[in-house]
């Protein structure tokens, strides 16, 4: 069935107006899916709407967990193609679509959202602002945000928790270092302050200057799961880790999923947006498998002079959903657990509540990491220094 001419037809700018609403969404949409989203209904035919549907995710959807956010803004934006302008971004008294208005993903909800020429959303009309509040909603929007997960987040929601994580401070725990500077305790005398008070003195000496081991910050390893099921987690982790830790002078971060990519040429750059579009050009294997026994045989063949003696601390950031071998996965852990001092892992899993590791991949790490704490939400991350304080005081 021919689509008709695309200057008077109305199809042609239904079809591209779906695919700006689909971006609005978060789903990766361009001109040329557009246009060869158009030569698929052409192919199909106008007559099915499911074979409609299904010829527009073939080629619109390239991500599996996109898949239920097509197939809800396809059902709403092609029974009412106005509907777009009728909804209200949070809030929505009704819906002619099949999905009821407070079960919609966030990510439909804002691209359905009025939304003005340059991409903010639009003042609800005197119409519009006839809606029953929930009591939800009368919390504040920071507030609100601290507390929710970074996987339910919509587009815009995640931008600026992004933004916020940045924000958060993160004091990594001090140690005593092996060298020496004058100090008032210690056993030992600081012979150069003493020679220096006695110049200065005449020869007499008021007190006995000593010397005091200096502290500084343990050494840093983080290792950043960037497979599919961690893909809305660690972006926003390693905005956060490059933001907490920018003054930190030892820290080395790497990416793993089916390979492990170093990521420290990334984190040297001292704005977070140059550092995540340099680390996405470094990692080749975003959104892939987990395979993270074969990751770190790399860092112990490749890099293992990254581990400071006994002294590093250790962050994995995965939620243990390995689909390498299980042995060499626990052989791998335990040669690292025996050269740092401090395993500490970041399990995004722990928002469920009851969670238990019962993947082989994560009993392997559950085995050999010190501690376990969960990352998924901006309250969480500002009690990561917490945890990190009592982990190394236990």
């Amino acid at each position: 069935m021919s689509l008709g001419d695309s200057r008077t037809g109305k199809f042609a700018g239904n079809l591209a107006a779906f695919g700006r609403t689909l971006r609005r969404a978060g789903v990766p949409v361009d001109s040329s899916r557009i246009a060869l989203s158009a030569q698929a209904a052409m192919a199909v035919g106008l007559h099915n709407r499911d074979d409609v549907s299904a010829a527009l995710e073939a080629v619109l959807v390239s991500r599996e967990q996109d898949r239920a956010v097509f197939r809800e803004l396809f059902d709403a934006f092609f029974r009412d193609p106005n509907m777009a302008h009728k909804l209200l971004a949070q809030m929505l008294p009704s819906a002619e679509g099949k999905a009821e208005p407070s079960k919609r993903r966030p990510r439909v909800r804002e691209a359905l959202s009025p939304q003005t020429h340059l991409g903010h959303q639009a003042k609800p009309t005197g119409e519009d602002q006839k809606v029953d509040f929930d009591a939800a909603m009368t919390a504040s929007d920071v507030q609100r945000l601290r507390h929710a997960d970074f996987n339910a987040l919509s587009a815009t929601e995640y931008r600026l928790v992004e933004r916020l994580a940045r924000d958060i401070a993160l004091p990594l725990p001090e140690v005593p270092s092996r060298r020496m500077r004058a100090g008032g305790r210690g056993v030992q005398l600081h012979w150069p302050s003493m020679v220096r008070e006695s110049v200065r003195l005449g020869g007499e000496m008021l007190h006995l200057p000593r010397r005091q081991r200096c502290a500084q910050p343990l050494p840093l390893l983080v290792l950043v799961d960037v497979s599919g099921s961690m893909e809305r987690y660690a972006r926003l982790l390693l905005a956060f880790l490059h933001a907490a830790t920018r003054q930190h002078r030892r820290r080395d971060v790497f990416a793993f999923g089916t390979q492990l990519t170093d990521l420290s040429s990334a984190f040297k750059l001292g704005d977070t947006d140059a550092m995540l579009d340099h680390a996405n050009a470094l990692i080749e294997d975003f959104a892939g498998g987990t395979q993270l026994g074969q990751s770190l045989e790399s860092l112990r063949r490749h890099h293992a002079r990254k581990l400071v003696g006994r002294r590093t601390l250790v962050l994995i950031v995965t939620d243990g959903l390995d689909t390498g071998e299980p042995q060499a996965l626990a052989q791998e852990l335990a040669w690292l657990k025996l050269h740092t001092r401090r395993i500490l892992w970041l399990n995004p899993l722990l928002r469920f509540e009851g969670y238990a590791p019962l993947a082989q991949g994560a009993q392997a790490l559950n085995r050999v990491a010190h501690d376990m704490v969960a990352i998924h939400n901006l309250t969480k991350l500002e009690d990561l220094a917490q945890s990190l304080a009592q982990l190394m005081r236990r």
